[in-house]
């Protein structure tokens, strides 16, 4: 389980479980109900197999709503536990939403979600989710005995939400790429550069194609197609790479540098139009 913290006796915050032998560490926990707070569609299948309920409450990076807040607080309160709280990479939403619901529910004092926070490595970059924690407070009994939540298991996002999800997934694809020195993963042998590096370029394709981005101030727009351009670099030089009809003209390091622009993008997107604390 990736970045797991335990926030308290019945909650553990960490990252998204993938596969059998996480499920089986979850087991090991006592786990009995899972909370996604990520914007991707939980894996319910799996989870049945193994006995456990999915509840999807998706929060974003700019921090939680006060309805959402509520709604955490009472989860760790009712729902069957212990409860496994998880966001993607487990680092920054989850530990923060984790430490929300406990605060809320009274279940931990309001300076353990700050050090929740920097255990999970949370970053201060995150201004959203930290102003969250801080400003979290135990919830009166009876607003939360009156509370009415419908957990549902899956819930459906803005088209701009699940594009995201989907780019996250294959930028995670390409990082292993990256790491294996451009080559397929040893224990992803299906993943290839120039495959991945296409799959982004048509994310970005049809996220610009998407009305509620057409919608979005001009320098938005301008960021994605910026990012976009540079995936198709990224791209057309990992085809070349894989082309045995020539010689590799272009060195790792050459390759990472296109990389490590794309993330310079997506970084700068995030922290301009993604990271900000809510108003």
């Amino acid at each position: 389980l990736p970045n797991a913290v335990r926030i308290h006796e019945k909650v553990v915050s960490g990252g998204l479980p993938d596969g059998d032998d996480a499920f089986d560490e979850l087991k090991s926990l006592g786990i009995k109900t899972i909370i996604s707070v990520d914007g991707a569609k939980p894996d319910l299948d799996i989870a049945k197999r193994h006995g456990m309920r999915y509840v999807h409450l998706p929060i974003g990076y700019d921090g939680m709503t006060l309805e959402r807040m509520q709604e955490l607080a009472k989860a760790v309160t009712e729902l069957e536990g212990p409860i496994y709280i998880h966001c993607h990479h487990g680092r920054h939403r989850s530990p923060a939403a984790a430490s929300v619901a406990c605060i809320g529910a009274g279940m931990i004092p309001a300076q353990q979600g700050m050090v929740a926070l920097h255990i999970a490595g949370t970053s201060e970059n995150y201004r959203g989710l930290f102003q969250a924690v801080q400003q979290g407070h135990p919830l009166d009994e009876a607003l939360l005995e009156q509370l009415h939540v419908e957990y549902r298991e899956t819930v459906p996002l803005p088209p701009i939400a699940e594009a995201m999800v989907a780019m996250e997934h294959t930028a995670d694809h390409l990082q292993l790429i990256a790491d294996a020195g451009w080559q397929s993963p040893a224990k992803h042998p299906d993943l290839t550069a120039g495959h991945e590096a296409l799959m982004l370029f048509e994310h970005y394709t049809e996220l610009l194609r998407d009305p509620s981005v057409q919608a979005k101030p001009a320098p938005f727009q301008q960021l994605l197609r910026d990012g976009q351009a540079t995936v198709a670099e990224l791209q057309q030089t990992l085809l070349s790479r894989e082309d045995d009809r020539q010689p590799a003209v272009t060195s790792d390091s050459d390759v990472m540098t296109i990389w490590g622009r794309v993330q310079t993008n997506c970084k700068d997107c995030h922290r301009n139009y993604r990271d900000n604390p809510r108003e």
